[in-house]
């Protein structure tokens, strides 16, 4: 992971065997490691998608750290990072984008600020 931005200590945990359907709203740091399937979001917080997860869902935050497999649409404010063994289905919006080698992606990419800025008005 990046090193120039700190990310806050993980405040909320879904573990591996844990299973979620609906909506996800929270504030700081979340860690995902079971199943999820709706909607994950949060102004101003970091999603983390540790490798053992199964995300099905929209997710609207400021940051995502994915190693992890994710169908749906991802818009971050600030940026979507994709590790190994990552596998990401779908719509990836962020004004940094950064996909490492050996991630599997499939999708459209954006990286127009105003493009996320104007869908979270709307």
């Amino acid at each position: 992971m990046r090193k120039d931005k700190k990310i806050d200590a993980v405040s909320t945990f879904l573990g591996n065997d844990a299973n979620f359907d609906g909506t996800i709203n929270f504030k700081g740091t979340i860690r995902l490691d079971g199943k999820v399937k709706g909607k994950i979001v949060s102004d101003g917080g970091t999603v983390i998608i540790g490798d053992k997860a199964t995300i099905e869902a929209e997710i609207a935050v400021e940051t995502v750290i994915i190693k992890g497999s994710v169908n749906g649409k991802i818009q971050a404010k600030d940026r979507i990072e994709a590790y190994p063994p990552a596998r990401i289905v779908g719509e990836l919006q962020a004004p940094t984008i950064i996909i490492d080698s050996g991630v599997v992606f499939n999708g459209n990419c954006s990286m127009e600020t105003e493009l996320i800025q104007d869908r979270k008005t709307t």
